[in-house]
């Protein structure tokens, strides 16, 4: 397959900023006007897999357009049980959680298209998710403000082949972007997760299986991760996993201030390879000995490789790996929405 974005416009390495060009971010790359964006026909990765009866991903392919500006709308398009394209404009989602029904797209069209509360992919198969806000309740749907006690800004479980795709997802009030209960087939790509301040101690972005005790997850929660950006305060889970086979590579990380970035739990296989690191803490942390992540052509700017081991697993699918020292130009410019 060829590579998933244009990569136009970004020089082999990143060049200085000027002063305050990245600020907040902790980014290091300044690269002058981003290229346009190219979006890939099909995703990359697990959720290109033939299995489960879907040849891939293909979300709502061949069915209607249908354009939605309320919740009400939303909420009533992905409960048709046919193939469906949903065109999202303005925000909606009135903070609640809103469910996506199997065989959608969502794509958010106009000037920032953006779902405020929580989105849920649950029980369902077949889903496509691009181009799109989603802003979670930054911990105002918990118990008592208690973050674990709310939702996830973007929430998949039990269900497989999904595609999220040129996503901005933040302050999500438990995980911007949780995986869980068996979830398999996913890919997550060109995609940027971040949090809008540290007043709240629970900036855990991406958790892929609940549980240690769990066993149900075991063969399932296989998940790619590529031209990712972790950037604004997130503190750690970019991702940690349980039980999965997980890809990341081609993706950045710039949340200085963390305290871990990718973590291995029980019986979990994590494939690193060609991501930047840019003056994070702990790259790499393994906390079971049956986890073990791989790394391959990292590169650590402003800080140490720790905790990797060796061996995971050879992806049984075609993907390009583009070159490490493109990658702070091409996925601060490209991941998230694009007009």
């Amino acid at each position: 397959m060829g590579a998933p974005f244009g990569l136009g416009g970004c020089s082999s390495a990143p060049v200085p900023p000027p002063p305050d060009a990245a600020a907040g971010t902790g980014a290091t790359a300044y690269c002058g006007e981003p290229p346009p964006p190219v979006y890939d026909a099909a995703p990359m990765g697990w959720a290109a897999a033939n299995d489960l009866g879907l040849d891939g991903t293909t979300g709502g392919e061949g069915g209607e357009v249908v354009d939605v500006a309320t919740t009400q709308d939303f909420i009533l398009a992905n409960e048709k049980v046919e193939p469906l394209v949903i065109q999202v404009s303005g925000t909606i989602g009135d903070g609640r959680r809103v469910r996506v029904g199997s065989n959608k797209t969502i794509l958010g069209v106009g000037e920032r298209p953006t779902i405020q509360g929580s989105l849920e992919i649950e029980d369902v198969s077949n889903v496509i998710v691009r181009n799109l806000y989603v802003v979670g309740n930054d911990c105002r749907d918990g118990e008592g403000g208690v973050c674990e006690d709310g939702s996830d800004a973007v929430g998949i479980q039990n269900s497989h082949h999904v595609w999220i795709d040129h996503v901005d997802v933040s302050d999500g009030s438990d995980g911007n972007l949780d995986i869980n209960d068996a979830a398999d087939y996913i890919t997550i790509s060109w995609s940027k997760f971040s949090y809008s301040n540290t007043i709240r101690g629970h900036r855990y972005s991406n958790l892929i299986g609940s549980s240690d005790t769990r066993l149900t997850d075991r063969g399932k929660l296989r998940v790619t991760w590529h031209h990712c950006w972790w950037a604004d305060y997130v503190q750690e889970r970019m991702p940690r996993s349980r039980f999965g086979d997980v890809h990341v590579f081609n993706s950045y990380y710039s949340a200085r201030g963390n305290a871990y970035c990718i973590r291995a739990g029980i019986e979990t296989r994590i494939l690193a390879e060609h991501n930047y690191f840019d003056h994070v803490s702990e790259p790499f942390d393994i906390d079971n000995a049956t986890g073990v992540i791989e790394s391959r052509e990292n590169r650590f700017d402003g800080t140490r490789a720790s905790g990797q081991s060796t061996t995971a697993f050879a992806p049984p699918y075609e993907y390009t790996a583009d070159p490490v020292n493109t990658v702070p130009c091409a996925v601060s410019q490209g991941a998230g929405p694009h007009p």
